[in-house]
């Protein structure tokens, strides 16, 4: 079992992980999983944009990092019960437009999600890469 390696509640560089493992791996033990290829984004709200299409955001979705955050929790928190996440951000931006800074802050975001489930006891663990 791929996740058992990984720690629950974690936000953590794809590395070694193949997205179609991850993919079958949370599929295997009943849980959702996010994926977001973000290759064509260039900006923030490019990659807000790529998040909210991809994870299919209600269309009331703010497009900042606040509704990014409630979205990732509290809506899906009110849906019922839930068995975890496995999400991947692939191809994060690398540039100036979407530099270490705004990288660090969307990943906070995530890195709170997963304190969130983990309060809760869901794992929600994260993968990213950039490009």
């Amino acid at each position: 079992m791929l996740l058992q390696t990984v720690r629950p509640n974690i936000v953590q560089s794809i590395r070694a992980y193949r997205v179609e493992d991850l993919m079958q791996a949370a599929e295997d033990v009943g849980q959702h999983f996010l994926y977001a290829n973000l290759a064509a984004a260039q900006s923030k709200q490019d990659v807000l944009d790529g998040i909210a299409e991809a994870f299919l955001f209600p269309p009331h979705f703010g497009k900042n990092l606040d509704a990014l955050f409630d979205c990732m929790t509290d809506l899906v928190h009110k849906a019922g019960a839930q068995p975890g996440f496995v999400v991947v951000l692939e191809q994060l931006p690398d540039n100036p437009r979407f530099d270490r800074e705004a990288r660090e802050q969307l990943l906070d975001v995530f890195r709170d999600a997963a304190d969130f489930w983990g309060e809760r006891k869901i794992p929600f663990r994260c993968f990213y890469s950039f490009q």
